[in-house]
């Protein structure tokens, strides 16, 4: 990944957490984490933004934007000057916009090659939001490519969605370095918030042998919910929901629900935390 010297740069203002969604490897629950996990939160009132940055355009289709429908999007965000304002737009769940992928964005990553300030341009059009959002969660490209660079440097923190599979771990080693890199140049404050299993069948011994193994290397940055893997989760996006919208009962989505409330008890524990830091709370 090209990536150039810079000095370091604050992370967003306020109230809002912005956590990208990254994992360099397709297939393994992203998206779909993305789309649920803000579905979620939207339904216990939080203000939710996803960025949809992969070019695949996933989570636009999975929430429901038709492609003729999406206009500007990511790519007007991070090229055309255009603030979080003027592109989001709003889904079927209440308190949940989008800022959709176009086949635009499938040229971004040459075209940033040659862009002033390109490992900022995303940072630097979210910190121009003046919407009050609770959450942004940026939808990362399945690649360690400038895009998701743009990701790890707009982000406070990482959630990593880890299928539950023989070769879970081999993969991190590229992004566990990527985050170290950004973290010397760019972003110092940047953190995994989180690992979240995914596709987990608990009738399958290699599940429980991965899950292990993943426990055993990332301690307690693992959530403890785990996402099954569940049919109606598979099926939802087809029809253009996120899976609580399409069977709230079914074990995806209580699934989805509950990674919700872990990650809101543990932004409330660093809140609590923070008290003795009345600088750092207020950052």
């Amino acid at each position: 990944m090209p990536v150039s010297q810079s000095p370091n740069a604050k992370n967003n203002s306020g109230s809002c957490r912005v956590l990208a969604v990254v994992n360099q490897k397709g297939g393994v629950g992203k998206t779909t984490t993305a789309i649920n996990l803000a579905t979620a939160m939207a339904a216990v009132d939080k203000r939710v933004l996803i960025v949809d940055a992969d070019p695949q355009g996933n989570a636009s289709t999975g929430l429901g934007i038709p492609r003729a429908s999406r206009g500007a999007g990511c790519y007007e965000l991070m090229f055309d000057g255009l603030s979080v304002e003027d592109v989001a737009q709003p889904t079927l769940i209440p308190n949940l916009s989008i800022i959709t992928s176009s086949a635009d964005l499938a040229g971004a990553e040459i075209q940033l090659v040659t862009t002033e300030r390109r490992e900022f341009r995303m940072k630097d059009a979210l910190d121009r939001s003046t919407n009050n959002y609770d959450l942004m969660l940026i939808d990362c490209p399945p690649s360690l490519n400038l895009i998701t660079l743009n990701a790890l440097i707009a982000a406070n923190a990482l959630l990593v969605p880890l299928q539950v599979e023989f070769y879970a771990l081999e993969g991190m080693t590229s992004l566990l370095q990527t985050i170290d890199a950004v973290r010397a140049r760019f972003n110092p404050d940047l953190d995994i918030e989180g690992v979240v299993l995914t596709m987990y069948d608990k009738r399958n011994s290699l599940s429980t042998a991965v899950e292990r193994d993943v426990r055993a290397y990332f301690g307690e940055k693992v959530f403890e919910t785990v996402i099954p893997r569940n049919v109606r989760v598979s099926e939802a996006p087809s029809h253009g929901k996120p899976v609580l919208l399409y069977d709230l009962k079914c074990s995806g989505s209580q699934a989805y629900m509950h990674l919700a409330s872990e990650l809101l008890k543990r932004d409330a524990a660093f809140r609590e935390d923070m008290r003795d830091f009345p600088e750092v709370a207020s950052a």
